[in-house]
């Protein structure tokens, strides 16, 4: 089992997402454990005030240091294993598909969602955290990067998925290479047929269609694939 403690100002946007689809139904066998955290529960302002300007100038607001430190110590007491810090920040480590099949096989990891311009910069020296970022992007917050980070684990622990298969054929799983094209019913739509090697029963070939689709899709798609 894995568990993710996600640290936010907003947990309610992860309500519908825990109660959905695949997360839900894991939740449920008992497989993986989701629990939010108000960052704004540990702020010493009489009003939650979490924020304020940048020293030396500069638009918008910094979360504050304390509340987030020490939201982050009194969550990782929470239970006998502090768990993996991850940062969600657009300076961080791109997230890969190594990546996720690292974390889904790590017991307990800590989510840390920033918004506004982002922390004080004492966060990442007191608690040196690993940061994670889903691209060359901005986004308004890390709460939909903690929920990727998330779809990408849990589906490579046993039992999440229907098939193990599913997860062994994706795109980046083997290796660095996009996924084949499929196709199911009906074998034609608007003048566009089923490959005839899909219908053929051959395995042999099938397979072998694959991987040069795999290829092909990959060298024109994600060239720099094939080059790293």
């Amino acid at each position: 089992m894995i568990r993710f403690d996600i640290l936010t100002l907003f947990p309610q946007i992860f309500n519908s997402f825990v109660s959905e689809s695949l997360l839900s139904k894991a939740i449920d066998a008992g497989l993986v454990q989701i629990h939010t955290h108000d960052i704004r529960q540990w702020t010493t302002d009489k009003h939650s005030k979490v924020d304020d300007r940048p020293f030396g100038g500069g638009p918008g607001m910094l979360i504050q240091v304390q509340p987030v430190v020490d939201c982050v110590e009194a969550v990782q007491a929470m239970d006998s294993q502090p768990g993996q810090l991850v940062m969600l920040s657009p300076s961080g480590q791109t997230l890969k598909q190594s990546i996720a099949q690292e974390f889904s096989q790590t017991k307990r990891i800590l989510l840390l969602c920033g918004r506004y311009e982002g922390f004080d910069q004492r966060v990442i020296d007191i608690l040196k955290p690993r940061e994670i970022s889903l691209g060359d992007f901005i986004l308004n917050g890390g709460e939909v990067a903690a929920m990727a980070i998330i779809e990408a684990s849990i589906r490579l622990i046993p039992g999440v998925l229907g098939d193990q298969e599913s997860y062994e054929q994706d795109s980046f799983s083997d290796q660095p290479l996009l996924e084949f094209p499929q196709y199911t019913r009906p074998r034609e739509f608007r003048g566009h047929s089923v490959p005839d090697v899909l219908l053929s029963g051959n395995h042999a070939q099938i397979a072998a269609w694959r991987d040069q689709q795999r290829l092909q899709r990959t060298t024109e798609r994600r060239g720099d694939l094939l080059s790293d």
